[in-house]
């Protein structure tokens, strides 16, 4: 069976942000902004925004503040929370953000929602870790209800619903995409196919259990009775591309290990945080080989993303993740590479232009022979000698019975 293949797959980023230990954090954010207003003038699709307390490396703890202010920077991108850990927070908080957001942005918001990734996080609002995905799938229940119009009165261990609704309806119809973020585990993809949500696969496409992560979601759809589709199936990975593979390697060689980020001290997950970053320890090449990232040329990312179809029996989209390996004008290159060698070989935009170069140089004759007369009848028309090389193409034309 072949893998599914959307006419126009999507590519855009996932902005954790990561960033370096040591930077002015304003700018770091500042140059966030920038990437996305990049990117939007380059025509990618989409890019997912983190939420994040802890830990120093990344920086943006509201999602939605950064997508209002990109919003206004941008024209056509899509923007979504990549994710909102939805155990910190009120649901009927989220719906009525979101639901903000959709009118702000004129139906360009996405809410990508997850149990939270950072235990940092948890341990500092008191949350207990094996509490985060059931309250993830409680949660993500009662926003859908409420993004649908319901009125909701429901009262649990964490959060207290008394008629609750929203006092507007979407802008979207029926409201903003949403999807759920997934590792390795089978619990993201079965909230997603359990809520009829799009899935984001925040770990890459290298990781244990991958290829039987749409056979999760699916099992869970049936069971719930919603509808899924692989054209909402995204996969997060590492990219940086440059005009050589010698010269992308070497762009990324020293920002790629993990302590560029946090800095000299050792870092404290035991190097779990290595998944994240697309490989183990700080090895580029295993990386690569591995398939943890995708660091080379415009082709050798096409025969990547090619590979990942292939595994996963097909999805509607790539987002990079984003980093700052490499540093700004290289990083900025490598999105004009994506943009201008690899996403039209996944969008279908490459065959027309080929076969319509390749029948016009098949039919040269047919197209350009008469060019050559009309050209010696202008001159005639005007009473004026036709010149030498015109003349001459008149001939060799006759002579070929053209």
């Amino acid at each position: 069976m072949s893998a599914f293949r959307p006419r126009r797959m999507k590519f855009g980023i996932f902005l954790a942000p990561f960033h370096r230990l040591g930077e002015n954090p304003t700018l770091a954010m500042k140059r966030d902004l920038q990437l996305i207003e990049h990117l939007d003038g380059l025509g990618f699709e989409e890019a997912w925004i983190g939420e994040h307390h802890s830990y120093a490396r990344e920086l943006l703890a509201d999602p939605a503040v950064f997508i209002a202010a990109a919003a206004q920077r941008t024209r056509r991108i899509r923007l979504g929370t990549g994710v909102i850990s939805l155990p910190y927070h009120h649901p009927l908080m989220v719906a009525d953000q979101m639901l903000m957001l959709d009118h702000l942005t004129e139906g360009r918001a996405m809410m990508g929602v997850g149990p939270g990734a950072l235990v940092s996080d948890a341990y500092m609002m008191g949350i207990d870790p094996p509490t985060q995905r059931p309250r993830m799938n409680q949660a993500l229940d009662v926003i859908l209800r409420l993004l649908r119009g319901e009125t909701v009165t429901e009262e649990t261990d964490w959060y207290t619903l008394r008629e609750a609704r929203l006092q507007m309806a979407s802008f979207s119809d029926p409201h903003l995409e949403v999807a759920v973020a997934a590792t390795f585990t089978p619990s993201g993809p079965m909230a997603a196919g359990k809520h009829g949500a799009g899935l984001l696969s925040v770990a890459g496409a290298a990781g244990p259990g991958f290829e039987n992560t749409w056979s999760w979601a699916e099992e869970a759809a049936e069971e719930a009775g919603t509808t899924i589709s692989r054209a909402n199936w995204r996969v997060v990975v590492p990219i940086h591309l440059a005009d050589t593979r010698k010269e992308a390697i070497e762009d990324v060689r020293e920002g790629f290990t993990l302590r560029a980020y946090v800095g000299d001290r050792k870092n404290p997950d035991g190097g779990q945080a290595g998944a994240i970053f697309g490989g183990r320890g700080t090895d580029i090449e295993m990386s690569i080989e591995t398939g943890g990232s995708i660091v080379g040329t415009p082709d050798d990312a096409i025969t990547a993303i090619e590979g990942i179809v292939q595994r996963s029996g097909g999805i509607g989209g790539i987002m990079g993740l984003a980093h700052e390996w490499a540093n700004w004008d290289k990083t900025r290159h490598s999105y004009e590479l994506w943009a201008r060698y690899v996403a039209p070989h996944f969008q279908s935009q490459l065959g027309p232009l080929t076969a319509s170069r390749d029948w016009v140089e098949d039919h040269q004759g047919q197209v350009f022979g008469p060019t050559v007369p009309a050209f010696a009848k202008a001159y005639e028309d005007a009473g004026k000698e036709v010149p030498d090389p015109i003349r001459k193409a008149q001939e060799a034309q006759a002579a070929r019975g053209q």
